[in-house]
């Protein structure tokens, strides 16, 4: 294992000193106009000031964990968080509100919509999806469950005024000290350890990564029915520990973001495995492109890796930011306005365009980056920099 990071690191170093003529020459043509800068987002810019309040936040009342974001198009993007917060949280006290779940926002980042008559639904919505593959662009959403909502994958019309499905645990989540679902080897078609991600198949089928507690990747058919299944709670071959990725490329292999074991790993349709790229540090989610390349997001380190299809990594960027559920500065990037109207700590400015535990990633049909930092809470909007090298910006998904 030394040898090949040896390898590896040798290779970057080879690369990069190739690549001084061809890929480093735009930032050599940038010095020469513009000083300074430290390339924090890479090939895009950050958005300052795209992510707001809510209508009813204030002094006391905030945004809660921000958990996803999906582009229906570039002037609707559809964000799930954990409802709202205190911002200073009270011992004893209320400090949670179940509010302002689900909400669309357009391309300048002000609310829209906002689904509050679903939000008994909703506790910990894990992440928000829209299938490719659907002409309907039906909204798909993977609810954790919790504080007395179980665990369930819900499937809304476009407009939000229909449930069509809904995959329900019958059993809560069970309380501290109570039985360990780990401990159950054969999970039923609903019998969801806190489930975690979706994707889908261009035949209907959609997966599930489930996700913190089981260890399996789930097929369901379009109704929700149960097709198959592959995987087990582990750290071997074909095991997972924690799945918090699903990615699908064009021959229909799967990619799973395995998180805890720090791999991808990759699997034929029927489960069968294919092969393991090790060493990928909290790989939170995964995203194949239209030009052949899976793009993941690590958490801690708080970047975007870009490899190839056989786990070459080729490039990455992005750095950690300023988290405001630290005590720090809250770096937001939010409105000034919106921040003196709503009564609160205009110092909350920071190094805009860094990552702060990163959950979600999606890219629009204009080639804008969506970030849901959960660490933050906030979505983070990313526009690609005039003049970019094409091969650093990430591709469109796979079925749009």
């Amino acid at each position: 294992m030394e040898l090949k990071r040896i390898g590896l690191a040798m290779t970057l170093v080879t690369a990069a000193g190739a690549a001084a003529c061809t890929s480093e020459a735009p930032l050599g043509r940038l010095a020469a106009t513009a000083k300074g800068g430290d390339d924090r987002s890479g090939p895009y810019d950050v958005v300052p000031g795209w992510w707001k309040p809510a209508p009813d936040h204030d002094s006391t009342w905030t945004w809660g964990s921000a958990a996803g974001a999906w582009p229906d198009t570039p002037d609707r993007v559809l964000v799930v968080m954990w409802g709202d917060q205190r911002r200073q949280p009270q011992r004893g006290g209320e400090n949670e509100l179940n509010r302002n779940f689900l909400v669309a926002v357009d391309r300048d980042g002000n609310i829209t919509e906002n689904w509050a008559q679903w939000d008994s639904l909703f506790n910990r919505p894990h992440q928000i999806y829209i299938n490719p593959y659907d002409p309907e662009r039906a909204i798909w959403v993977d609810e954790r469950g919790g504080n007395g909502v179980h665990e369930s994958i819900l499937k809304f019309s476009n407009d939000g005024s229909e449930l069509l499905l809904r995959m329900e645990d019958p059993n809560p989540i069970p309380a501290e000290g109570g039985p360990n679902p780990r401990d159950n080897p054969n999970p039923g078609p609903l019998d969801f350890g806190q489930n975690a991600v979706l994707a889908f198949l261009p035949n209907g089928d959609f997966l599930l990564g489930d996700g913190y507690q089981n260890g399996r990747v789930v097929r369901y058919n379009a109704q929700g029915e149960l097709l198959s299944e592959f995987g087990s709670v582990g750290s071997g071959p074909g095991q997972f520990d924690l799945i918090h990725g699903v990615a699908v490329d064009r021959d229909n292999r799967i990619y799973v973001s395995d998180r805890r074991n720090h791999r991808i790993q990759i699997f034929t349709e029927d489960g069968t495995l294919l092969d393991q790229w090790p060493d990928i540090w909290d790989p939170v989610a995964i995203m194949v492109d239209v030009n052949d390349f899976v793009w993941v997001l690590d958490a801690t380190l708080n970047r975007i890796l870009k490899y190839d299809m056989e786990g070459r990594l080729l490039d990455y960027f992005g750095t950690y930011g300023e988290a405001s559920s630290l005590g720090r500065p809250g770096f937001t990037c939010s409105d000034d306005a919106a921040i003196a109207d709503a009564g609160l700590d205009p110092e909350h400015s920071g190094a805009c365009g860094g990552f702060s535990l990163p959950h979600q990633m999606s890219v629009d049909s204009e080639g804008n980056l969506y970030v849901a930092q959960f660490g933050g809470p906030w979505i983070d909007k990313y526009v690609p920099k005039p003049g970019a090298d094409p091969s650093r910006l990430i591709g469109q998904p796979i079925g749009r």
